[in-house]
Order: C-alpha cells, then structure tokens, then sequence
C-alpha cells in the first residue's frame, strides 16, 4: 500500500491541493476528531466542495482523530501523553474499524491522510501509520511544495492488539 500524508499548517487550500494535484492524490482521507479549522476552506464542508472541483475525493474517519486530551498534550509538546492518549485510542473499535477503511480506501486509489500539523512526525497522522499502515510506502507532502519526504513501514505479523494482520 502506498499513501501520503499532509498537514495544512502554514498553507491555504489552493497551496493544499496543488501538493494533492502534483503528487497525484485522488482522495483525502481527513483524520482529525473534529474536522473544523480557524484556518479558512479547511473546515469539513468547504475543504470537500475544493477537493471536489479538482476531481480529488473526501472522506473523514473521525475514529482515527486525537481525542482532546491528546490534542491538548501536542500542543504542549507532551509526546509521550499524546502517544498513550492515542494508542488507546486505536483500541477502540470505532477505530479498528475505520483503521481496516482507511487501508481499503487508500489501496482503492491513491490517497493522503489530512491533519492540521505540517511536520508530520508532531502529528498523530504518523502514530496511526505505525500502527496500522504495516508495510506501506509512506510520502509526507508539503503544501507550497518544499519538500517530499518517502518512507516505508516495516510489516509486522501482528498488530499492537495482537491481532494478525
């Protein structure tokens, strides 16, 4: 499975889906809790109207998003919190759930996770990766184009609940 990731921090929607659009992205897989955003065109509706009118597909999976308290403990810089926050989160069904359409819909087409942190490695967009992107080729996109970065998640025979994967 290939997949992209992406955060719009610092950028605007049009410098957003120029990144989709270079990389070849069809659709948007939007893995915040509450896809809302102070940021104009990047709250729920109106980023899937834009995404629309250039031919890319929006889908949010509010199971994989970041609880408050997480969220809260990255804006601190608190990892360590965001990472128990979040593994527990992945516990959930819900998010078992949306995790297993999350990997459908990006082996469908190609497809990037959207989160609201531009580094990716502040973001719980890579948290979910590792736990449940198990062999995939990994691209971490920049809005205005800066930079791409690829990597590859190892396969694991069992996922972190024990189950085989």
């Amino acid at each position: 499975m290939k997949i992209f990731t992406i955060g719009y921090e610092g950028a605007t929607v049009d410098e957003v889906i120029a990144a989709l659009g270079a990389a070849g992205v069809k659709r948007l897989i939007d893995v915040r809790q509450l896809p809302l955003s102070r940021r104009p065109g990047f709250s729920k509706t109106s980023l899937a109207a834009a995404l629309a009118e250039h031919g890319i597909d929006y889908v949010h999976l509010k199971a994989l998003g970041t609880p408050k308290q997480g969220r809260d403990a990255a804006k601190k810089g608190d990892r360590a919190t965001l990472q128990a926050v979040y593994a527990g989160q992945l516990e959930l069904p819900e998010a078992q759930a949306a995790a297993a359409r999350m990997r459908d819909l990006a082996a469908e087409m190609p497809s990037a996770l959207l989160c609201f942190e531009r580094d990716p490695h502040v973001c719980h967009r890579t948290l979910l990766l590792a736990a449940e992107g198990q062999g995939a080729e990994v691209t971490d996109l920049f809005p205005a184009g800066d930079r791409i970065v690829s990597r590859h998640i190892p396969t694991r025979r069992t996922s972190r609940t024990g189950r085989a994967r």
